[in-house]
């Protein structure tokens, strides 16, 4: 019977382990090499990152031109706060701070000249006008912000921590400026209100607001009443709510004036005045021009309206009725026309008290002569 073969116990591979081993160019190693080799050297540990790779960059090239001034940034980079894996310090601050307010310089001088030369080169009315140079000042900011983010070479991967909760609480914080944003350039694209329209818009407590566009921003409408007051809509309210616009698609409004006469005057002749009081206010249109409706037999005068059109509701209406009625009030007295106050009769019934205040008043009359 064949025996097997003896196996080496570990203690004797720990020895064999521990013998000299042969050399390939005909010696031996010393026993203690692979003690020597196993101790490897420490890992140094990684330096903090820098979030700006511009600032490093340049505080080399500023250091190898002058020493002085190589000497003054490493003092300023040398104060520097660390943390986690990112290490800012105050010279990493100044370069972001010189790069922000250059990269601001630039886009606000970049978006001014870009919209100075849209006006020269475009034919658009003046709501594509400003829809068009909305674009363009988006689209020039949002070059300059990669731009500056570019030149200062930095590595966004560092706040990768903050980005997820930073996107979430912008998302929450500004999705209405974003909805207003979007509204706006609706409002724009559409073309249903622009700059110098006259409207009149109500709230959700029922209370209307009558003026003039002045300004479509980025939030908000600006809306300025006769008085000089202006209100700050929100885009979003002119596009959810009931919005009458008196200069959509033409600028001419029509306005009503009602006036009474009484019974007994010349109905024609009054007509002809006021058409004569309307004609001679001086923003009433010729074309078209005032008319003259009756309107009903009221209880104490025959009631007519006074239509007229006006080119510019901005400038108000109150006024122009104003003027039609001062100018009627004039040729009226010259006419001799009634305005008649109202009238009312009066039917007394016959009781036993009302028949005793007869007596008595009788009486008292009848002793005054005597």
């Amino acid at each position: 019977m064949t025996q097997p073969l003896p196996t080496a116990s570990p203690e004797a591979e720990a020895a064999t382990d521990g013998a000299a081993l042969p050399d390939p160019a005909g010696g031996t190693a010393a026993a203690d090499a692979p003690a020597t080799a196993a101790a490897a050297a420490p890992v140094p540990s990684p330096a903090p990152a820098e979030p700006v790779g511009a600032a490093e960059d340049l505080a080399q090239a500023v250091a190898s031109k002058s020493e002085t001034v190589g000497g003054v940034v490493e003092t300023l980079d040398a104060l520097a706060l660390s943390v986690g894996d990112m290490r800012i310090s105050l010279w990493d601050a100044l370069v972001v701070t010189a790069v922000i307010v250059g990269i601001y310089l630039l886009a606000l001088f970049g978006s001014k000249l870009a919209r100075a030369v849209l006006r020269r080169i475009s034919r658009f009315d003046s709501t594509q006008q400003l829809l068009a140079e909305k674009l363009v000042s988006i689209t020039v900011w949002t070059i300059a912000v990669l731009l500056g983010i570019d030149v200062l070479g930095i590595d966004l991967t560092a706040l990768a921590v903050f980005s997820g909760a930073f996107g979430l609480a912008i998302g929450f914080g500004l999705q209405k400026t974003f909805g207003n944003l979007i509204a706006g350039i609706i409002l724009l694209m559409d073309r249903s209100i622009k700059p110098g329209d006259v409207i009149a818009i109500a709230d959700q407590a029922g209370n209307s607001t009558f003026g003039q566009i002045r300004k479509i921003g980025i939030r908000a409408v600006s809306l300025t009443t006769r008085d000089q007051k202006e209100y700050l809509i929100p885009n979003e309210n002119l596009m959810i709510n009931q919005v009458e616009n008196w200069s959509y698609s033409s600028r001419n409004v029509r306005v009503q004036v009602p006036v009474g006469v009484s019974y007994n005057c010349d109905l024609d002749l009054a007509e002809k005045l006021m058409l004569e009081a309307a004609r001679a206010a001086p923003r009433v249109l010729d074309t078209p021009p005032p008319t003259v409706w009756l309107d009903q037999y009221g209880a104490s005068s025959v009631d007519f309206v006074i239509h007229c059109w006006i080119t510019d509701p901005e400038a108000g209406i109150g006024n122009v009725r104003s003027q039609v009625l001062k100018n009627l009030w004039n040729l009226f007295q010259r006419e001799g026309i009634e305005i008649p106050f109202p009238q009312r009769d009066i039917n007394l019934r016959g009781n036993e008290q009302f028949e005793q205040l007869i007596a008595a008043i009788s009486q008292r009359l009848e002793t005054r002569e005597s």
